[in-house]
């Protein structure tokens, strides 16, 4: 389990309890992205209670997608999964979302909050129509038919995360990985996943901002931005 973790005093210790007991959890490694609120404490306090956990330290708040490309390339399981450090996401869906690396099926793997008929708390109606349509134009550009590209949980088999550069350093990394496993021809699946979202007061951090910069992602890392890309290189 590779978990980015940033001012997550409040959720940390029992989000990180469910990952360990969960039994699909061989090894956790958290990316403290430059804490500020006393997560580090805790952090160092739990990597002492189990030997799974490790705890790496950004030295500045860089953004999820940086603390993402920094775990993956410290991660040494055969399967990876993104878990974030808040309860929005629950281990206990680790099964669902490992089932089809483990059954041979898939590379990888996204949990939708938008299949499925598992438990999701009701919240923001806006936010919920900006994520449908990230993932419509995601889709229009991956030929993909995902029902939530934005999801946390994504499980990948290991030689899918050593074939991929990763670039961006916030949550533009969503359509990235997105984009960079559609255009690998890897083997993908959805599954359903229930979901307890958060408000802005209890946390939330992702804003209008990030939604700009991942529509611009989903055509910077489409095959069409590529070739475009390709064409201005000198």
């Amino acid at each position: 389990m590779v978990v980015p973790c940033f001012d997550e005093v409040a959720t940390v210790a029992q989000c990180l309890a469910a990952v360990v007991a969960s039994p699909y959890t061989a090894e956790v490694v958290i990316v403290d992205d430059g804490s500020t609120d006393g997560t580090r404490d805790v952090l160092e306090e739990l990597a002492g209670a189990d030997d799974r956990i490790r705890v790496l330290l950004q030295p500045v708040n860089q953004g999820k997608g940086a603390a993402l490309r920094r775990g993956f390339a410290e991660a040494r399981s055969e399967l990876v999964i993104v878990q974030d450090a808040d309860l929005e996401y629950d281990p206990a869906d680790y099964g669902a979302v490992l089932g089809p690396l483990l059954d041979g099926r898939a590379d990888v793997v996204f949990g939708s909050r938008f299949s499925g008929g598992e438990a999701h708390r009701v919240l923001y109606f806006w936010h919920t129509v900006g994520n449908r349509f990230l993932t419509l134009l995601s889709n229009a550009f991956t030929d993909l038919n995902l029902t939530d590209m934005e999801t946390c949980y994504k499980a990948f088999r290991r030689e899918v995360l050593d074939d991929l550069v990763l670039e961006e350093d916030r949550f533009g990394i969503e359509p990235e990985l997105t984009a960079k496993v559609a255009a690998g021809g890897w083997r993908i699946y959805e599954v359903g996943i229930s979901y307890s979202g958060r408000t802005y007061d209890e946390g939330k951090k992702i804003g209008w901002r990030d939604g700009v910069r991942a529509v611009v992602c989903i055509v910077r890392y489409s095959s069409w931005g590529r070739r475009f890309r390709a064409v201005r290189r000198p």
